[in-house]
């Protein structure tokens, strides 16, 4: 063999190694052929053509279909062997720039959309550029996954961004959070005191209802829900829910806002005045029995209170006397609606009806 010759060999042997490709490169490529199965791809430095199958084809083609004499960028799934050309993924390679960008959002504290597509326990899963992400409930707006939120698209915040252990976690608060601390200002300086609105019902707990008003979540008590006693904000309002409220508060120093939904309505203790009398019986409807007596109600949201000294001449026990629903007749002993106090008494009945007789 001569000297050129022997030169020639290396150079062709030399090129031969520079111009494989392995798995997880990342190659320049041209669409030469559609089949049934897929799409043979060039790859330049390969010696057989490349197939890309069908389902690894990424959504984004699936939307706009790859065309003969597209020139694309491909992700290597198998290496090519003697006559055997290589399997190229575009799935992959948007995975891989996914994470990528995740990566750069979480690093850089970027907001970014995810869709909810599914409610399971503990939170929500979103889709995020085909990845799959969770959001756990601390993490969500509402407190409490619902169905209301599937399909949504929702900003939220990256807390957690792994590619090995797949595994994508993401915060709704904390993005909800960025945007308030950007608005709350301006939103505040737009509303005031007695003023009615719109929100949505976002979160509810057991001490009331936050709602969204304009961008930031004013608080609902259960207080300011109902003038009814109701047990949980969820026997009156759901999650989504798109309710009127009224401002009751504004606090500027702590960028809060409180709200009153019962306010909207007319106050029944108003609406009682000069319709009861001291002295009058009337019948009511036991609402909650306490150790020290009965609230009964007696208007639609007005309570008066039936102490249990009042319940009998002798010593009793309100649980083993009345229970919830019961209805009875009972004496109006004290009347003051302008301090929204009524005390009852079951046991002057018998003396009112005494000194009638």
């Amino acid at each position: 063999m001569t000297q050129a010759t022997l030169d020639e060999f290396e150079k062709l042997l030399e090129e031969s190694f520079s111009n494989g490709h392995s798995v997880a490169d990342i190659v320049e490529g041209t669409v030469l052929k559609k089949d049934q199965d897929g799409y043979l791809i060039s790859v330049r430095g390969a010696k057989t053509e490349a197939f890309l199958p069908n389902k690894e084809i990424s959504s984004a083609e699936e939307a706009s279909p790859l065309e003969v004499g597209d020139i694309k960028e491909f992700y290597v799934l198998k290496e090519e062997h003697d006559e055997e050309g290589m399997l190229l993924s575009l799935k992959r390679l948007a995975f891989a720039q996914a994470w990528a960008q995740l990566n750069d959002a979480k690093v850089q504290g970027d907001t970014i959309l995810a869709k909810v597509v599914s409610v399971v326990k503990g939170g929500v899963l979103v889709d995020v550029a085909d990845l799959k992400g969770f959001i756990p409930s601390s993490q969500l707006r509402t407190g409490t996954p619902f169905d209301g939120l599937l399909d949504q698209k929702i900003e939220v915040k990256v807390l957690e961004a792994d590619p090995k252990k797949n595994k994508l976690i993401l915060s709704q608060r904390q993005a909800v959070a960025e945007q308030r601390d950007q608005v709350v200002d301006n939103i505040l300086a737009e509303l005031q005191e007695d003023q009615v609105v719109k929100g949505e019902v976002v979160r509810i707990a057991d001490f009331g209802a936050f709602v969204d008003i304009n961008g930031i979540d004013g608080l609902l008590p259960i207080s300011e829900i109902s003038w009814q006693r109701i047990k949980h904000p969820s026997d009156v309002i759901s999650l989504g829910e798109t309710i009127e409220v009224k401002i009751i508060k504004i606090d500027n120093e702590l960028k809060r806002i409180s709200l009153s939904l019962k306010r909207m309505g007319e106050d029944p203790w108003q609406q009682i005045e000069g319709q009861f009398a001291e002295g009058q019986v009337i019948t009511g409807t036991v609402n909650k029995v306490t150790g020290f007596g009965a609230f009964i109600n007696i208007f639609p949201g007005v309570e008066a209170l039936l102490p249990v000294s009042e319940m009998a001449e002798e010593n009793v026990n309100p649980f083993n006397k009345y229970k919830v629903g019961d209805s009875i007749e009972v004496l109006i002993k004290k009347f003051t609606p302008q301090e929204h106090r009524i005390a009852l008494s079951v046991k002057d009945i018998n003396k009112e009806e005494v000194a009638a007789e």
